[in-house]
């Protein structure tokens, strides 16, 4: 558990063989603990709720949840509340990269089975593309019975094994969604940045809320190495020997302006930025979907 929240370790959720019951555990104990965070603008009602706005007709009010939260809420009916969701997931062989209990691509398995319960719980159309070079696997937006099923059966057999064409699968993508929804990419985004950021720019130019998970190993972050190691790249198997404390100032500075140059181009084009460590518990993850998701809706 992390300390004082309450919210499961990836650690920890290794130890459950389903990734559907890795799911549940994750969002249901997320819902609760909204109950006992400071975070009004959402209760268990969220899916059938959104903030009031100067001009909402007022016999919509929700007056219970107003007496329970001093807020003003409208109701939101199912056919309100649908929206599509595509969760796209990098399997390039990078992801494949633990130094602790879980690779990269477990985090990221655990993050999008998730984030497909909560869709599905919220009744949005729920769809899921992994890629890689090309695309591996791919299922449209449905809110049918059974795509949840569909979803997390994909997820658990993902591998992590090729090389990465990460912008031209962003701009694939945008082609490809006919119906503008909420966008979430996970991936460790080992790539140009400025290609990163044009694939996605286009996304959100064809009206869709974008969100950026990006999964990165301690190791990635922090270059805890304190003798002579061999660096081999995943994806083009080329090995360096590195001196760690003759790099890892360098190193960590390079990593560094790599991620804030992200974070300031997804800032720019107002795209959700989120830096996630495998050790991580998921209920950041979630909030971030969250107040995207109630924004868009």
């Amino acid at each position: 558990m992390s300390a004082g929240r309450g919210f499961l370790s990836p650690e920890v959720l290794a130890r459950i063989n389903s990734l559907e019951l890795v799911a549940r555990t994750v969002v249901e104990g997320f819902i609760a603990g909204l109950h006992r965070s400071p975070y009004l603008g959402f209760s268990t009602d969220f899916a059938e709720h959104r903030e009031y706005m100067p001009g909402d007709d007022i016999r919509h009010l929700d007056w219970k949840l107003l007496g329970r939260t001093d807020r003003l809420y409208i109701k939101k009916y199912q056919g309100d509340t649908n929206t599509q969701i595509h969760l796209l997931v990098d399997t390039s062989a990078s992801m494949g990269f633990a130094s602790g209990a879980i690779s990269k691509l477990q985090y990221a398995q655990y993050l999008a089975s998730s984030l497909a319960y909560l869709g599905v719980r919220q009744h949005d159309a729920v769809g899921f593309t992994a890629f890689d070079e090309d695309v591996v696997e791919h299922a449209p937006p449905s809110t049918r019975t059974g795509q949840l099923r569909t979803v997390l059966g994909i997820l658990e057999r993902l591998e992590a094994t090729r090389g990465t064409a990460l912008a031209d699968q962003l701009h694939r993508s945008a082609e490809l969604i006919k119906r503008r929804g909420v966008v979430v990419l996970i991936s460790d985004l080992y790539v140009d940045r400025e290609e990163l950021l044009r694939g996605l720019e286009h996304l959100r130019f064809a009206g869709n809320e974008v969100i950026v998970f990006h999964v990165m190993d301690r190791q990635e972050l922090d270059f805890e190495f304190d003798e002579p190691v061999v660096l081999e790249d995943s994806e083009s198997d080329e090995q360096v020997h590195v001196l760690p404390d003759v790099v890892r100032a360098d190193y960590i500075r390079a990593v560094r302006s790599h991620i804030d140059a992200i974070a300031e181009g997804a800032r720019r084009s107002r795209i959700d930025y989120e830096l996630l460590r495998t050790s991580q518990p998921l209920d950041a993850a979630l909030f971030s979907y969250l107040s995207r998701r109630s924004s868009f809706g």
